[in-house]
């Protein structure tokens, strides 16, 4: 039996969240071919290039499923959660720490200036929350659902309403 959520580590992966229960689970597809992706492509060779190439295109049909826009080329750490990935949208250089939980209709993304957020581990992002510009968010921080973060969050701080 898997631990509680609230007793997930913030440095240690739980990969298991992120497996494939069924045969249609379009988040975890979606982060499956993510993880291939850059597996192979951190690989050289003429397999890799062609293993690239064909999770191109699974992952584009992921998308496309759920509606959700996470490059392929992001930097997230293991366990990730999205039970419904609907609206994600995902900055190419946002950082997500390890076993994170981010509901649907989120945006991390930037405000005006190349700088992108950073979330650390075991943080949990409510539906529609807005995480924008060079914030930095803490462990086990909790960020309530349409939530606007444009201001750093401590460590274990729960954040909700418009302009954190």
């Amino acid at each position: 039996m898997p631990p509680p959520s609230d007793h997930l580590s913030a440095d240690v992966p739980d990969w298991t969240r992120e497996k494939p229960r069924q045969f249609w689970d379009p988040g975890r597809k979606l982060l499956l071919t993510l993880r291939r992706y850059q597996l192979w492509h951190a690989r050289s060779g003429l397999g890799a290039a062609f293993f690239c190439k064909l999770l191109v295109i699974r992952h584009r049909f992921w998308s496309v499923v759920t509606g959700a826009d996470i490059p392929l080329t992001c930097q997230i750490e293991g366990g990730l959660l999205i039970p419904h990935p609907n609206g994600i949208v995902i900055h190419p250089d946002a950082k997500i720490g390890v076993n994170c939980l981010i509901f649907q209709q989120v945006t991390i993304g930037t405000r005006g200036t190349p700088e992108v957020p950073s979330i650390g581990g075991h943080v949990d992002i409510g539906a529609g929350a807005k995480i924008l510009g060079p914030v930095k968010i803490g462990a086990h921080a909790k960020i309530g659902a349409n939530a606007v973060i444009v201001n750093d969050v401590e460590s274990g701080g729960i954040a909700a309403g418009s302009r954190y």
